[in-house]
Formats: structure tokens, C-alpha cells, sequence
């Protein structure tokens, strides 16, 4: 795949604004904003009683941090084929973030003792799932290696870096073939677009490292990254 993965180093470009100091606080600060992050509701009528679940949106504290993503198998009866945070149904008795952190390490290997967690978004609703997903942020030093733990679950496990997603040759207004579109991220071999991109389209905002980008650029969502008839 041609998404870089992290390096681990955390040598920075002079004057670059991933090597500021103080992003994920900054982040973490915006969490309490749920206006700013609103766009992330994707769906607010979805029949029946949500199930919830939670995902872990892991950001590394890199001076170019990477963010943590999945390819779901394409044996998967939902979502087949698509990338995602790594996350799943919340247990009873179980919060959110014991959830994220539980899926996490089921689906990836990481350990939850190597995250620290900035803080929550407030539910999103997801259409086709019917999930009521708590987005969980945090933060970790990147050095772990991870990868899939059930590769009948997880296909592939990538750590791209923010900067490759903030690149406006990249950024791509997504078309569902039921008219539905939002923001996405064109990776090559890779195509992020649905619940995912919509989070980190509001992560690269909150965190002050988006860049201004075409928004007329549509893009069809390619075939191999819709679910069996659309």
C-alpha cells in the first residue's frame, strides 16, 4: 500500500505545524467542544434502538503524529473490506472507554496501558450498523508493533500520518451511489470515506492541521470499498 507508515522518530521539520508542541492538547481541549465535531453525526434516524460501541481514535505523539486505522476483512458481514478505528459492541457494565481500549487490543495487539486517553466525543449514530458509537481519543509513543489479531476481522493494520491526510491532493468530497457524500481521504490503494473520514476530517480541524482543499473534487466510492449491492 503507498501510505507511509510512522517512522517513530520524533525529529521534526523546523517550523513545520506537525511539529508544533501542544496539538493533542489541543485536541484534547476541543473534545469538550461537541458543536465543532458535529458533522461527525452522520445519521440521527436510523430506526430501532442503537446498540453501542465505542473506537479508539490513537494518535501518536510523533512531530508528524499518525493516526491508527484498520482494513476490516472482506469476509465481514458489515463494513466488509472497509477502513476504520479499531472498536466494537460495548459489554454490559462496560464504558466506553474500557470498550475502545478492550476492541483495541483484540482486533490490533495494543496494549491499554500504553494509551492515554485524551478524552470523548459524544455518539455518533452509524445508518446501516444501527451502532451508537463513542468515539474514544488518545495518545501513545508509537513504538509498539501492532497488527492483526483475527485476520478473519481484521485484514490489514495502518498508522498513517496526519500530514499525508491533510494533503489537499488527497482530500476528496465522497459519493455514495444513494446520493449520500461527505469528506474523504483518495490514499491510492486505500479510500477513507464514510463514518472514518468524517472523524478524522474533524480531527484534522480540531487539532489545527487542516489545509484547504478542493471540496467541489467528487469521487464515487470505488466498488472494492462498498458493502455487497451498495
Amino acid at each position: 500500500m503507498p501510505v507511509p507508515p510512522g517512522d517513530g522518530s520524533d525529529s521534526a521539520v523546523s517550523g513545520n505545524r506537525f511539529g508544533e508542541t501542544g496539538r493533542l492538547a489541543r485536541v484534547a481541549a476541543a473534545l469538550t467542544d461537541a458543536p465543532a465535531l458535529a458533522e461527525v453525526e452522520t445519521d440521527r434516524s436510523a430506526p430501532g434502538r442503537p446498540r453501542p460501541a465505542a473506537v479508539l481514535v490513537l494518535l501518536s505523539r510523533h512531530s508528524d503524529p499518525t493516526v491508527l486505522l484498520t482494513v476490516r476483512s472482506s469476509s465481514l458481514r458489515q463494513h466488509a473490506g472497509q477502513v476504520s478505528f479499531p472498536g466494537g459492541g460495548v459489554e454490559p457494565g462496560e464504558s466506553a472507554v474500557a470498550a475502545a481500549l478492550r476492541e483495541s487490543a483484540e482486533e490490533v495487539g495494543l496494549e491499554p496501558a500504553l494509551v492515554t486517553v485524551l478524552g470523548e466525543l459524544p455518539a455518533a449514530r452509524i445508518r446501516v450498523s444501527r451502532f451508537s458509537v463513542r468515539i474514544v481519543v488518545g495518545a501513545w509513543d508509537g513504538s509498539a508493533r501492532l497488527g492483526p489479531q483475527d485476520p478473519a476481522e481484521v485484514a490489514a493494520v495502518l498508522q498513517v500520518p496526519l500530514s499525508g491526510l491533510a494533503d489537499p491532493a488527497v482530500r476528496v468530497t465522497w459519493r455514495h451511489p444513494g446520493g449520500v457524500s461527505g469528506p474523504g481521504f483518495d490514499l491510492g490503494d486505500v479510500f477513507v470515506w464514510g463514518f472514518t473520514a468524517f472523524v478524522l476530517d474533524a480531527v484534522l480541524a480540531v487539532g489545527g492541521w487542516q489545509r484547504p482543499w478542493d471540496e467541489t473534487r467528487l469521487v464515487a466510492v470505488p466498488p472494492r470499498f462498498l458493502p455487497p449491492g451498495g
